[in-house]
């Protein structure tokens, strides 16, 4: 018995030490591309995992003099003010009302675009389309803003069309009920060009003899796309829905922000500027850090709910 033991003993041993010996000789093999990762690794080392030290910040009364590590803690005090404060239904039902509305509508137009591209033969024509649709993505939010505002505005030119048309002037950024539609179809707008990129690659991914086989059975160019490009993109749209449900919680500040007047705040006050303004105009830093802490943490939580859901459903997730 003690003989058996001894050889599962030094089996084991050999094969750690051969096991050692093949990962060394694949790092020297491959030595560059392991360099290649230092500086993503730094990149997320440095700007998504140091910065969690401050994340104690939201359980203290937080001041210069003391410092993050010294100043008194006082628990769960600023989580409980925001919860019972008169703005948390506010802010959380215009930032879940703008985001799901942008998730949704944001979804299916990627998808036609892409679809659109891979059934076009005119290739001049194809590479414009992809141009044009791609240029507004490269755009700062900053510019898009500018773009809208000047558009938008009572004397712009969507106003202009309006009143020689016999339609009274309409103030667009003015109107409460306006800010989601205006946010959510100008960034639809934006990027529905970039993000059709991924399901192309997807697309180019169907084996031909898939669309060959349905040719031979007779099927129009409609049942192609019904039954074989869009259950073979099916995939990929799942986990990019994944990935845009873990930033529910997580509207862009900047075009929120830029688009924000005394008018319209009444809806488009969400939980980021909600952040801005109590942490860098009124200074209240522990206060800030735990709504910021508690929007991450819901993002996080619906992301894994999503990821469950989809892994039970479709048999498709992250992990």
């Amino acid at each position: 018995m003690n003989t058996v033991s001894s050889l599962s003993h030094t089996d084991a041993s050999s094969s750690r030490k051969r096991q050692r010996q093949k990962n060394r000789r694949s790092f020297l093999n491959h030595w560059q591309l392991y360099t290649l990762l230092i500086v993503p690794v730094l990149y997320v080392l440095v700007f998504s995992y140091v910065p969690m030290y401050g994340i104690q910040i939201a359980f203290k009364q937080y001041n210069f003099n003391d410092g993050i590590w010294h100043s008194p803690w006082v628990g769960t005090k600023w989580f409980k003010m925001f919860f019972s404060s008169p703005q948390f239904m506010r802010l959380l039902g215009n930032t879940l009302g703008i985001s799901i509305y942008s998730l949704f509508a944001s979804f299916i137009p990627p998808i036609i675009l892409a679809i659109a591209l891979n059934e076009m033969r005119c290739a001049p024509f194809k590479k414009t389309v992809q141009m044009v649709s791609y240029i507004p993505h490269f755009l700062s939010t900053v510019v898009i803003c500018g773009i809208l505002q000047q558009v938008l505005s009572l004397n712009g030119m969507v106003n202009n069309v309006l009143s020689n048309i016999g339609i009274d002037r309409i103030q667009f950024l003015g109107k409460p009920e306006l800010f989601k539609h205006l946010y959510v179809w100008s960034g639809v707008w934006q990027n529905v060009g970039y993000n059709s990129i991924i399901y192309i690659a997807a697309l180019a991914g169907i084996s031909p003899e898939l669309h060959e086989a349905a040719k031979v059975d007779g099927a129009n160019i409609w049942q192609r796309i019904w039954n074989v490009d869009i259950p073979g993109i099916l995939p990929t749209a799942v986990i990019m829905l994944i990935m845009r449900s873990g930033h529910i919680l997580s509207v862009g500040f900047e075009k929120v922000f830029l688009l924000q007047n005394p008018l319209n705040m009444r809806t488009s006050d969400v939980i980021s500027t909600y952040v801005y303004r109590l942490g860098m105009v009124n200074m209240e830093y522990s206060f800030s850090t735990a709504v910021g802490l508690f929007q991450s943490v819901i993002s996080l939580a619906l992301m894994c709910v999503v990821n469950g859901i989809s892994r039970r459903v479709s048999e498709t997730s992250l992990w």
